[in-house]
């Protein structure tokens, strides 16, 4: 075990000197992901992955669930009809103002303090995970790992790849979490490079726990005051915060769901 950190301590020393001539090649398969591991450790440890990060990516398999779910996402391609039926808007709407009765004065002090409504930040948690009832079955780094390996969204996936190993690094995470297919974490679901650069303490331990409902929750709205946020102004298709809905999601039916169940809930 000792021996195994003074290799890594040294590859991670060598491969300061990295640079993007030397990025880790991408697949279409998994068949070259162990020989892609030790060149994306080389790449991560020269963006400032320490020796937990870069042993965290040593440790990970290519994960076919995630290559699955993220070729086969066909519930974006619904109308917005059956995007809502579908996820179960009707739910997610009485069990959000329900879940807003019985602690107004928790999102009333998240509205206070990043002025996203309360509506907004319940539809996201109760779209995401149904309230976390359901927060994922997958190990993360595997996940955002894959993802990053894979040709279809390398650029777009390996930063998020970085981030969850310097969250490694300070103890965050481990290189055992679980979450969603997508490498997704906690009650919201943050990829890992959004919960590196927005994730809040919300409960006041000193620690951002995204698998915390009060952290999850407030990281959310610090998400999207930081994206741009207008307290007060409308959150509708044609008004200045839906701009910023779209920041947390890329499927236009997903927008519109969340900014209708958001009404809704506020309603």
């Amino acid at each position: 075990m000792r021996r195994f950190s003074l290799v890594l301590s040294l590859a991670t020393s060598l491969a300061l000197g990295a640079t993007a001539a030397n990025a880790a090649p991408c697949s279409d398969t998994g068949g070259r992901y162990e020989d892609w591991k030790p060149a994306m450790a080389a790449e991560a440890a020269a963006a400032g992955v320490g020796d937990r990060g870069i042993a965290a990516l040593m440790g990970t398999s290519y994960s076919k669930a995630t290559i699955s779910a993220d070729r086969n996402q066909k519930s974006f391609k619904f109308s917005l009809d059956k995007f809502l039926q579908v996820r179960g808007a009707d739910t997610i709407v009485a069990q959000g103002r329900s879940r807003k009765k019985k602690n107004p004065d928790f999102y009333a002090s998240l509205e206070a303090q990043y002025g996203v409504p309360a509506g907004v930040i319940i539809a996201i948690h109760g779209m995401e995970t149904a309230f976390g009832g359901f927060m994922g079955d997958t190990n993360v780094v595997s996940a955002i790992a894959t993802l990053a390996y894979d040709c279809r969204r390398t650029d777009f996936f390996t930063p998020h790849l970085v981030a969850a190993l310097k969250l490694v690094d300070r103890g965050s995470i481990s290189a055992k979490s679980i979450g969603a297919r997508h490498g997704e974490l906690g009650h919201t679901q943050f990829l890992p490079g959004n919960a590196l650069t927005y994730g809040v303490d919300g409960n006041g331990d000193a620690v951002v726990d995204l698998n915390n409902v009060t952290d999850a929750l407030a990281s959310t709205a610090n998400f999207l005051r930081q994206k741009g946020w207008k307290p007060g102004k409308g959150y509708q298709e044609g008004e200045p915060n839906f701009a910023v809905i779209k920041e947390w999601n890329a499927a236009k039916v997903y927008q519109q769901a969340i900014a209708l169940m958001g009404a809704r809930i506020d309603g």
